[in-house]
């Protein structure tokens, strides 16, 4: 009797984040998501590997982050290339470069190029842009990606804000508001590329994936996969962490 009660209870609680998720606009959303991927403050560990037709390279990487304003990502291998360092204050983005001791601003123009030759643009991974303020956003429907119910948004870049993508189609997970898909638009509407989500997995209270594959649409026979080793949420690191200085330090 008590294991039926307890059945009908966790069916009640799914009809109502169902009912709730049902209610919400495009841009809750879309925040719902971005709240989920960052939370207040997180720190990650991350093997990117790079896949070519007659190669392969991996990149071991550290990141911090405080909300959307503040990131620094530290590269800790190959050794060829460990000890760089991108930095994102608000609107600010640096990458410090130990091998030639020069701190470069990056400036709007670059987000779209490759970050360190992956297929991963310099936006994808320091997301200067801000996917709930930078853009609008249209609930397209519900869509079924591989096991997922999933919310289709249309991203359109805002008038004045500077962005590299002239659209972006997102799918997000109806029950945890996971990013389990995303496609990237030229400005002519021509796809550049996608990003797939898998095996999501729980961090405390929130669902994330920890891999994510993004392959150009001109070259299907590459892509970049990035997977997550370590990750955590709500770590103590205050705005003093993101700095030129630490940059310089950081290990």
């Amino acid at each position: 009797m008590k294991a039926s009660k307890y059945f009908l209870f966790a069916i009640f609680l799914l009809g109502t984040t169902n009912i709730s998720a049902q209610n919400l606009s495009a841009t809750e959303i879309v925040k719902r998501a971005d709240d989920n991927r960052r939370g207040k403050s997180s720190f990650s560990e991350i093997s990117m590997t790079i896949i070519r037709p007659t190669w392969t390279r991996e990149i071991g990487i550290k990141s911090w982050s405080m909300g959307a304003d503040y990131s620094l990502t530290l590269i800790t291998s190959p050794a060829r290339d460990a000890g760089q360092v991108f930095l994102k204050r608000q609107r600010d983005l640096w990458n410090w470069q130990p091998n030639i001791n020069r701190m470069i601003r990056m400036s709007s123009s670059v987000m779209g190029q490759s970050w360190m030759g992956s297929d991963f643009t310099n936006d994808d991974l320091v997301r200067e842009s801000s996917s709930v303020n930078d853009f609008t956003h249209k609930l397209l429907g519900r869509e079924q990606v591989r096991e997922f119910d999933c919310f289709k948004i249309e991203l359109t870049p805002k008038e004045n804000a500077a962005i590299v993508w002239g659209k972006v189609i997102s799918w997000i997970c109806s029950t945890d508001f996971v990013e389990i898909k995303s496609e990237f638009y030229d400005e002519d509407n021509l796809l550049v590329h996608t990003i797939n989500s898998f095996d999501v997995k729980s961090f405390g209270n929130r669902r994330m994936p920890t891999r994510m594959e993004v392959v150009p649409a001109e070259r299907p026979n590459q892509k970049t996969v990035m997977k997550i080793i370590n990750q955590e949420f709500d770590i103590n690191i205050d705005e003093s962490f993101f700095s030129q200085q630490n940059m310089r330090r950081v290990r």
